[in-house]
């Protein structure tokens, strides 16, 4: 694949028509902000609906969904363009396998991006989870803090948490608001500690949710939107958040030769070289000169003395 073909985004016309007005009115947002291009990265776990999230966005089946595969197998890159404004979304493989993060997947989705986007910047991160995944534990952690240490701590910066499966009855008598606020403080205090975030950090910026119902059931409004149990339209709900943290201030993840090859295996550790010679030479080697000056003291007294 020597380059990345760029398609017009006539499935845009497939919305009904409160969409498309919509979604043409934010991509009118982002032209008047001189934001001409934007390059959305899709992460999480496999089978929480990162494939079907992006068709969701294009409006058509542009990444294969199978009940019998639950994720892409390798990074795929979708590209569309609209008025002179290009939507690139990249869905990639889960990052889990064997019960542990999968570092090669990481390092493929690093390779991937340098070969097609090198010196372009990743504009929005979208960490998928989904809303019906109840518990938050240790492994979730580890995928942020392993995000984390291949992109940069500033990749959260751009990033929003899109949980699927969103139309959903919450459990012990819950309210819907209530079951999707427990969840969604759960998955942001995991982000928090995974890419270890200050308190101060958090007051200076927040990762916006979204929620995301891709199931061809989704109910629909009187405009035949597909709209989450609250009766909100979550196609152009989901691309409004993506517009604001697209226009958040903060920057970009450029993609060059330092984020491609990662931290450097040798330079691992160097910080702490004098602290060990310090702690060697006060703790080792001074109680050693130590004991052979006082045998050598003892060696040089007369036996009368």
């Amino acid at each position: 694949m020597a380059a990345q073909l760029i398609k017009e985004w006539t499935a845009i016309q497939q919305f009904p028509a409160a969409t498309q007005e919509k979604l043409v009115n934010l991509l009118s947002k982002l032209k008047t902000q001189n934001v001409d291009t934007l390059t959305i990265l899709v992460m999480g776990k496999g089978g929480v609906g990162k494939s079907s999230t992006v068709n969701s966005i294009i409006g058509e089946r542009v990444v294969t969904v199978s009940a019998f595969q639950s994720e892409t197998p390798r990074p795929v890159m979708v590209s569309r363009s609209r008025l002179g404004f290009t939507l690139n979304i990249i869905d990639t493989p889960g990052l889990i396998e064997g019960g542990y993060v999968n570092d090669q997947v990481l390092d493929t989705i690093k390779s991937f991006l340098g070969r097609f986007l090198m010196t372009k910047t990743i504009d929005v991160l979208l960490y998928v989870d989904r809303l019906d995944a109840y518990r938050v534990d240790n492994l979730d952690k580890q995928i942020v803090k392993a995000v984390t240490e291949s992109f940069g701590k500033d990749i959260w910066h751009r990033a929003m948490i899109v949980l699927t499966h969103a139309q959903l009855s919450p459990p012990d008598a819950l309210s819907y608001e209530e079951f999707f606020s427990r969840r969604s403080e759960s998955l942001l205090k995991c982000v928090r500690q995974g890419a270890r975030i200050s308190k101060k950090e958090v007051q200076n910026f927040a990762i916006p949710v979204a929620l995301v119902e891709n199931s061809g059931r989704c109910n629909k409004n009187d405009n035949d939107e597909k709209i989450l149990p609250t009766g909100t339209p979550w196609i152009t709900s989901l691309v409004h958040t993506i517009t604001d943290v697209a226009l958040n201030g903060k920057r970009g993840i450029l993609i060059d030769q330092k984020l491609i090859e990662g931290p450097n295996a040798n330079d691992r550790g160097k910080l702490f070289i004098p602290l060990i010679l310090a702690f060697q030479y006060l703790f080792v080697i001074k109680p050693i000169q130590k004991l052979i000056k006082n045998d050598v003291a003892k060696e040089n007294k007369s036996s009368w003395a």
